[in-house]
Protein backbone atom coordinates (compact mmCIF):
# COMPACT_ATOMS: atom_id res chain seq x y z
CA UNK A 1 0.00 0.00 0.00
CA UNK A 2 1.40 3.42 -0.93
CA UNK A 3 -1.59 5.57 0.00
CA UNK A 4 -0.28 8.75 1.63
CA UNK A 5 -1.46 9.23 5.22
CA UNK A 6 -2.48 12.44 6.94
CA UNK A 7 0.56 14.15 8.37
CA UNK A 8 1.05 14.18 12.14
CA UNK A 9 2.87 16.97 14.03
CA UNK A 10 4.83 16.75 17.27
CA UNK A 11 6.58 19.13 19.63
CA UNK A 12 10.33 19.11 19.06
CA UNK A 13 11.92 18.22 22.38
CA UNK A 14 11.29 20.76 25.17
CA UNK A 15 10.44 23.55 22.73
CA UNK A 16 7.06 24.88 21.66
CA UNK A 17 7.97 24.20 18.01
CA UNK A 18 5.81 21.68 16.15
CA UNK A 19 7.26 19.69 13.28
CA UNK A 20 5.82 17.12 10.89
CA UNK A 21 6.78 13.63 11.97
CA UNK A 22 8.61 13.06 8.70
CA UNK A 23 11.37 15.55 7.89
CA UNK A 24 12.61 16.01 4.32
CA UNK A 25 16.37 15.47 4.20
CA UNK A 26 18.16 17.14 1.30
CA UNK A 27 21.61 15.54 1.24
CA UNK A 28 20.90 14.29 -2.30
CA UNK A 29 19.96 17.73 -3.68
CA UNK A 30 22.47 18.79 -6.33
CA UNK A 31 25.19 16.95 -8.28
CA UNK A 32 27.47 14.79 -6.16
CA UNK A 33 31.20 15.07 -6.83
CA UNK A 34 31.58 11.57 -5.41
CA UNK A 35 29.18 10.18 -8.01
CA UNK A 36 26.49 9.29 -5.49
CA UNK A 37 22.93 9.07 -6.93
CA UNK A 38 21.41 12.54 -6.54
CA UNK A 39 18.62 14.93 -7.61
CA UNK A 40 18.71 17.74 -10.15
CA UNK A 41 17.42 21.16 -9.12
CA UNK A 42 14.07 20.64 -10.84
CA UNK A 43 13.71 17.21 -9.21
CA UNK A 44 14.59 18.72 -5.84
CA UNK A 45 12.01 21.49 -6.22
CA UNK A 46 9.37 18.95 -7.23
CA UNK A 47 10.15 16.87 -4.14
CA UNK A 48 9.79 19.89 -1.85
CA UNK A 49 6.56 20.96 -3.56
CA UNK A 50 5.02 17.53 -3.10
CA UNK A 51 6.32 17.21 0.46
CA UNK A 52 4.60 20.47 1.45
CA UNK A 53 1.43 19.47 -0.42
CA UNK A 54 1.32 16.33 1.72
CA UNK A 55 1.56 18.37 4.91
CA UNK A 56 5.29 18.33 5.60
CA UNK A 57 6.77 21.44 7.20
CA UNK A 58 10.26 20.31 8.28
CA UNK A 59 13.27 20.53 5.91
CA UNK A 60 16.80 19.50 6.85
CA UNK A 61 20.01 20.48 5.06
CA UNK A 62 23.66 21.34 5.77
CA UNK A 63 26.21 23.79 4.42
CA UNK A 64 28.50 20.98 3.26
CA UNK A 65 25.88 19.12 1.20
CA UNK A 66 27.37 19.44 -2.27
CA UNK A 67 29.51 22.25 -0.82
CA UNK A 68 26.57 24.63 -0.44
CA UNK A 69 24.62 23.68 -3.57
CA UNK A 70 21.87 21.95 -1.58
CA UNK A 71 21.28 25.17 0.38
CA UNK A 72 21.25 27.20 -2.84
CA UNK A 73 18.66 24.89 -4.41
CA UNK A 74 16.48 25.20 -1.32
CA UNK A 75 16.96 28.97 -1.27
CA UNK A 76 15.68 29.46 -4.83
CA UNK A 77 12.63 27.38 -3.90
CA UNK A 78 12.17 28.96 -0.47
CA UNK A 79 11.80 32.53 -1.73
CA UNK A 80 8.56 31.48 -3.46
CA UNK A 81 7.12 29.87 -0.30
CA UNK A 82 5.44 31.06 2.89
CA UNK A 83 8.57 31.11 5.02
CA UNK A 84 6.71 31.17 8.34
CA UNK A 85 4.94 27.91 7.54
CA UNK A 86 8.23 26.00 7.28
CA UNK A 87 10.79 24.80 9.82
CA UNK A 88 14.27 24.91 8.30
CA UNK A 89 17.32 23.21 9.76
CA UNK A 90 20.86 23.60 8.53
CA UNK A 91 24.20 22.56 9.95
CA UNK A 92 27.76 23.83 10.28
CA UNK A 93 31.09 22.34 11.28
CA UNK A 94 32.19 20.15 8.38
CA UNK A 95 35.06 21.21 6.13
CA UNK A 96 34.03 23.72 3.46
CA UNK A 97 37.52 24.76 2.29
CA UNK A 98 40.33 22.27 2.76
CA UNK A 99 42.94 25.02 2.32
CA UNK A 100 41.58 27.10 5.20
CA UNK A 101 42.26 25.59 8.66
CA UNK A 102 39.54 27.78 10.19
CA UNK A 103 36.85 26.71 7.73
CA UNK A 104 35.50 23.90 9.90
CA UNK A 105 34.71 23.05 13.48
CA UNK A 106 32.95 24.93 16.26
CA UNK A 107 35.02 28.09 16.68
CA UNK A 108 33.28 31.46 16.98
CA UNK A 109 35.05 32.57 13.82
CA UNK A 110 33.75 29.65 11.79
CA UNK A 111 30.24 29.79 13.24
CA UNK A 112 29.81 33.50 12.45
CA UNK A 113 31.13 32.99 8.93
CA UNK A 114 29.01 29.89 8.35
CA UNK A 115 25.72 31.42 9.43
CA UNK A 116 26.13 34.39 7.11
CA UNK A 117 26.92 32.16 4.14
CA UNK A 118 24.03 29.79 4.88
CA UNK A 119 21.56 32.66 5.24
CA UNK A 120 22.70 34.03 1.89
CA UNK A 121 22.48 30.68 0.10
CA UNK A 122 19.08 29.89 1.64
CA UNK A 123 17.78 33.41 0.90
CA UNK A 124 16.26 33.75 4.35
CA UNK A 125 16.67 36.12 7.28
CA UNK A 126 16.83 33.38 9.89
CA UNK A 127 17.37 29.66 10.48
CA UNK A 128 14.81 27.83 12.59
CA UNK A 129 17.22 25.20 13.93
CA UNK A 130 20.99 25.64 13.69
CA UNK A 131 22.81 22.39 14.29
CA UNK A 132 26.45 21.54 14.90
CA UNK A 133 27.14 18.80 12.33
CA UNK A 134 29.66 16.89 14.43
CA UNK A 135 31.68 17.50 17.60
CA UNK A 136 34.90 19.52 17.51
CA UNK A 137 37.40 18.15 20.03
CA UNK A 138 39.81 21.01 19.30
CA UNK A 139 37.49 23.86 20.28
CA UNK A 140 36.34 24.61 23.85
CA UNK A 141 32.65 23.82 24.13
CA UNK A 142 32.12 27.16 25.92
CA UNK A 143 33.25 28.99 22.79
CA UNK A 144 30.85 27.07 20.56
CA UNK A 145 27.81 27.39 22.82
CA UNK A 146 28.49 31.06 23.56
CA UNK A 147 28.59 31.86 19.84
CA UNK A 148 25.40 29.88 19.19
CA UNK A 149 23.68 31.64 22.08
CA UNK A 150 24.57 34.98 20.48
CA UNK A 151 22.98 33.89 17.19
CA UNK A 152 19.68 33.21 18.95
CA UNK A 153 19.88 36.50 20.83
CA UNK A 154 20.42 38.53 17.66
CA UNK A 155 17.59 36.79 15.79
CA UNK A 156 19.49 34.93 13.09
CA UNK A 157 18.68 31.57 14.69
CA UNK A 158 15.58 30.39 16.58
CA UNK A 159 16.70 27.07 18.16
CA UNK A 160 19.92 25.10 18.71
CA UNK A 161 20.76 21.43 18.20
CA UNK A 162 23.61 18.95 17.88
CA UNK A 163 24.26 16.16 15.41
CA UNK A 164 26.33 12.97 15.62
CA UNK A 165 27.44 13.64 19.20
CA UNK A 166 28.27 10.98 21.76
CA UNK A 167 26.13 10.69 24.86
CA UNK A 168 28.61 12.44 27.17
CA UNK A 169 29.09 15.27 24.67
CA UNK A 170 25.35 15.87 24.45
CA UNK A 171 24.96 15.78 28.23
CA UNK A 172 27.87 18.18 28.70
CA UNK A 173 26.35 20.65 26.22
CA UNK A 174 22.97 20.48 27.95
CA UNK A 175 24.50 21.02 31.40
CA UNK A 176 26.78 23.84 30.29
CA UNK A 177 23.95 25.71 28.58
CA UNK A 178 21.84 25.34 31.71
CA UNK A 179 24.65 26.49 34.03
CA UNK A 180 25.50 29.51 31.86
CA UNK A 181 21.85 30.38 31.27
CA UNK A 182 22.42 30.14 27.52
CA UNK A 183 19.90 28.98 24.95
CA UNK A 184 19.25 25.29 25.44
CA UNK A 185 19.87 22.43 23.05
CA UNK A 186 16.46 21.07 22.03
CA UNK A 187 17.37 17.98 19.99
CA UNK A 188 20.04 15.84 18.42
CA UNK A 189 20.12 14.37 14.93
CA UNK A 190 21.87 11.03 14.73
CA UNK A 191 21.87 7.82 12.73
CA UNK A 192 19.29 5.32 14.01
CA UNK A 193 17.50 2.41 12.38
CA UNK A 194 16.74 -1.27 12.78
CA UNK A 195 20.27 -1.87 11.49
CA UNK A 196 21.94 0.78 13.65
CA UNK A 197 20.70 0.79 17.24
CA UNK A 198 23.81 1.95 19.11
CA UNK A 199 22.23 5.35 20.00
CA UNK A 200 20.09 3.41 22.47
CA UNK A 201 23.15 2.79 24.67
CA UNK A 202 23.79 6.43 25.61
CA UNK A 203 22.34 9.18 23.43
CA UNK A 204 18.69 8.18 23.70
CA UNK A 205 19.06 7.86 27.47
CA UNK A 206 20.22 11.49 27.59
CA UNK A 207 17.26 12.51 25.44
CA UNK A 208 14.86 10.66 27.71
CA UNK A 209 16.19 12.15 30.95
CA UNK A 210 16.61 15.69 29.57
CA UNK A 211 13.42 15.76 27.50
CA UNK A 212 15.28 16.27 24.21
CA UNK A 213 14.06 15.32 20.76
CA UNK A 214 15.91 12.66 18.77
CA UNK A 215 15.85 12.95 14.97
CA UNK A 216 17.00 9.74 13.24
CA UNK A 217 18.84 10.05 9.95
CA UNK A 218 19.45 7.16 7.54
CA UNK A 219 16.31 5.38 8.78
CA UNK A 220 16.57 2.92 5.88
CA UNK A 221 20.27 2.34 6.47
CA UNK A 222 21.51 3.70 3.17
CA UNK A 223 19.11 1.54 1.14
CA UNK A 224 19.41 -1.71 3.09
CA UNK A 225 15.82 -1.32 4.34
CA UNK A 226 14.49 -0.10 1.01
CA UNK A 227 12.90 -3.43 0.10
CA UNK A 228 15.29 -3.90 -2.81
CA UNK A 229 17.97 -5.95 -1.08
CA UNK A 230 17.93 -9.68 -1.87
CA UNK A 231 20.28 -12.42 -0.74
CA UNK A 232 22.99 -13.25 -3.29
CA UNK A 233 21.84 -10.40 -5.54
CA UNK A 234 24.14 -7.35 -5.25
CA UNK A 235 22.37 -4.15 -6.40
CA UNK A 236 23.39 -2.06 -9.41
CA UNK A 237 25.58 1.02 -9.17
CA UNK A 238 22.55 3.29 -9.66
CA UNK A 239 21.46 2.43 -6.10
CA UNK A 240 22.87 3.82 -2.84
CA UNK A 241 24.27 0.43 -1.81
CA UNK A 242 25.64 -0.21 -5.30
CA UNK A 243 27.37 3.17 -5.32
CA UNK A 244 28.88 2.53 -1.88
CA UNK A 245 30.10 -0.87 -3.06
CA UNK A 246 31.75 0.63 -6.14
CA UNK A 247 33.55 3.20 -3.98
CA UNK A 248 36.14 0.66 -2.82
CA UNK A 249 33.51 -1.29 -0.91
CA UNK A 250 33.00 1.51 1.60
CA UNK A 251 32.70 -0.37 4.86
CA UNK A 252 31.29 2.16 7.28
CA UNK A 253 27.95 3.03 8.82
CA UNK A 254 27.15 6.20 6.83
CA UNK A 255 27.09 4.54 3.41
CA UNK A 256 27.09 0.75 3.95
CA UNK A 257 28.18 -1.28 0.96
CA UNK A 258 27.04 -4.75 -0.07
CA UNK A 259 29.98 -6.26 1.81
CA UNK A 260 29.05 -4.36 4.97
CA UNK A 261 25.97 -6.49 5.70
CA UNK A 262 25.95 -9.31 3.14
CA UNK A 263 27.49 -11.85 5.53
CA UNK A 264 25.46 -10.72 8.53
CA UNK A 265 22.74 -13.27 9.20
CA UNK A 266 21.18 -10.91 11.72
CA UNK A 267 20.84 -8.18 9.09
CA UNK A 268 19.09 -10.56 6.68
CA UNK A 269 16.88 -11.92 9.48
CA UNK A 270 15.90 -8.36 10.35
CA UNK A 271 15.01 -7.61 6.73
CA UNK A 272 12.98 -10.83 6.56
CA UNK A 273 11.07 -9.92 9.73
CA UNK A 274 10.32 -6.41 8.44
CA UNK A 275 9.03 -7.93 5.20
CA UNK A 276 6.85 -10.37 7.14
CA UNK A 277 5.29 -7.59 9.22
CA UNK A 278 4.87 -5.37 6.16
CA UNK A 279 2.84 -8.13 4.49
CA UNK A 280 0.51 -8.31 7.49
CA UNK A 281 -0.33 -4.62 7.10
CA UNK A 282 -0.20 -4.48 3.30
CA UNK A 283 2.64 -2.00 3.67
CA UNK A 284 6.16 -1.72 2.28
CA UNK A 285 9.43 -2.54 4.03
CA UNK A 286 10.44 1.16 4.24
CA UNK A 287 7.07 2.06 5.77
CA UNK A 288 7.48 -0.51 8.53
CA UNK A 289 11.10 0.57 9.18
CA UNK A 290 9.96 4.19 9.48
CA UNK A 291 6.95 3.29 11.62
CA UNK A 292 9.21 1.41 14.06
CA UNK A 293 11.23 4.60 14.58
CA UNK A 294 8.17 6.82 14.90
CA UNK A 295 6.89 4.67 17.75
CA UNK A 296 10.16 4.89 19.68
CA UNK A 297 10.48 7.23 22.70
CA UNK A 298 11.87 10.74 22.13
CA UNK A 299 11.42 10.58 18.32
CA UNK A 300 9.19 13.47 17.15
CA UNK A 301 10.28 13.22 13.51
CA UNK A 302 12.36 11.00 11.21
CA UNK A 303 14.63 12.40 8.47
CA UNK A 304 13.90 10.78 5.10
CA UNK A 305 15.95 11.27 1.93
CA UNK A 306 13.89 10.25 -1.13
CA UNK A 307 15.18 10.72 -4.66
CA UNK A 308 11.83 10.42 -6.44
CA UNK A 309 8.23 11.48 -5.91
CA UNK A 310 7.29 7.80 -5.75
CA UNK A 311 9.77 7.20 -2.93
CA UNK A 312 8.56 10.32 -1.12
CA UNK A 313 4.89 9.36 -1.28
CA UNK A 314 5.65 5.84 -0.13
CA UNK A 315 7.67 7.13 2.83
CA UNK A 316 4.95 9.63 3.76
CA UNK A 317 2.48 6.77 4.11
CA UNK A 318 4.28 5.85 7.33
CA UNK A 319 3.28 9.16 8.94
CA UNK A 320 -0.07 8.22 10.48
CA UNK A 321 -3.24 6.18 10.07
CA UNK A 322 -1.76 2.88 11.23
CA UNK A 323 0.52 1.54 13.94
CA UNK A 324 2.64 -1.46 14.73
CA UNK A 325 1.29 -3.50 17.64
CA UNK A 326 3.27 -3.88 20.86
CA UNK A 327 3.99 -7.47 19.84
CA UNK A 328 5.27 -6.38 16.42
CA UNK A 329 7.50 -3.74 17.99
CA UNK A 330 8.86 -6.43 20.31
CA UNK A 331 9.47 -8.78 17.37
CA UNK A 332 11.46 -6.11 15.56
CA UNK A 333 13.36 -5.18 18.71
CA UNK A 334 14.30 -8.82 19.29
CA UNK A 335 15.44 -9.70 15.78
CA UNK A 336 17.58 -6.55 15.47
CA UNK A 337 18.92 -6.64 19.04
CA UNK A 338 22.57 -5.49 18.82
CA UNK A 339 23.45 -7.24 22.10
CA UNK A 340 24.84 -4.23 23.98
CA UNK A 341 28.32 -4.58 25.48
CA UNK A 342 29.13 -4.05 29.13
CA UNK A 343 27.99 -1.92 30.96
CA UNK A 344 24.86 -1.55 28.82
CA UNK A 345 23.87 -5.20 29.01
CA UNK A 346 21.26 -6.64 31.33
CA UNK A 347 23.84 -7.78 33.89
CA UNK A 348 23.58 -4.46 35.73
CA UNK A 349 20.01 -3.60 34.77
CA UNK A 350 18.28 -6.73 36.09
CA UNK A 351 19.02 -6.39 39.82
CA UNK A 352 17.63 -2.85 39.89
CA UNK A 353 14.61 -3.18 37.63
CA UNK A 354 12.35 -2.13 40.51
CA UNK A 355 14.26 1.16 40.62
CA UNK A 356 13.39 2.12 37.03
CA UNK A 357 11.13 5.15 36.67
CA UNK A 358 8.45 5.07 33.94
Amino acid sequence: MSLVSKMAYNFLGPSGLKVSNLCLGTMLFGPSKAGRPSCTESESHALMDRYVELGGNFIDTADMYQNGVSEEIIGRWLKKQKRESLVLTTKFGRTMDSKNPNCKGGSRKHIMSSIEKSLKRLQTAYIDIYMMHLPDDGCPLEETLSALNDLVRDGRVRYLALSNAKGWQLQKAVEMSRYRNWEKIICIESQYSLLCRSPEWEVLDVCKHEGLGFLPWSPLKGGWLSGKMKREAPPGEDSRVGWASAKSGRAHHSHPSWAFFNESEQAWSTIDKVQEIAARHDRSIPQVALRWLLQKPCVPSVVIGPRTIEHLESNMAAASGWVLSADEMAELDAVSDPHPPYPYDSYLVGPNEDRQRP
